[in-house]
């Protein structure tokens, strides 16, 4: 499955806050995830309920602003395969394209996840453009 948004800011913009994996909670979507905390390639992210989600970090690729990751312990439903992938592609003047691609196993929790996912994407661009609006007005 596959989301995409505009995003009012320029590609490196965007990425900048991406390709930080260990900030997620303070610059991707705070108040989402309370905390994250890094051991090598491995990302553990705690949520406002307490659960923890382990993702290993495929590729943080600066050259294409491509970040592929695979959760590999917590995810809910429980989900035999959960890779995913952030791609920022320039769209027009100073704008953004924010792609998530979402490959699951069972196919079956496949609208579950779609439907997080979509709502997730919408958030992160409110974020992002928010953040760019407050720093502006500082």
């Amino acid at each position: 499955m596959q989301h995409e948004v505009a995003v009012a800011l320029p590609p490196r913009e965007v990425w900048d806050v991406l390709r930080d994996v260990g900030a997620v909670h303070r610059r991707l979507l705070p108040g989402r995830v309370l905390d994250v905390h890094l051991d090598g390639d491995v990302r553990t992210l705690t949520m406002p309920d307490g659960h923890l989600v382990r993702e290993l970090i495929v590729t943080v690729d600066d050259r294409a602003r491509r970040l592929v990751y695979a959760v590999i312990e917590g995810a809910r439903p429980p989900l035999c395969h959960h890779q995913a992938s952030f791609q920022v592609l320039p769209d027009g003047d100073g704008h953004s394209r924010l792609r998530w691609t979402t490959d699951l196993l069972p196919e079956s929790l496949a609208s579950l996840i779609e439907a997080r996912t979509g709502h997730g994407i919408r958030e992160m661009k409110e974020v992002l453009e928010q953040s760019a609006a407050t720093a502006l007005d500082r």
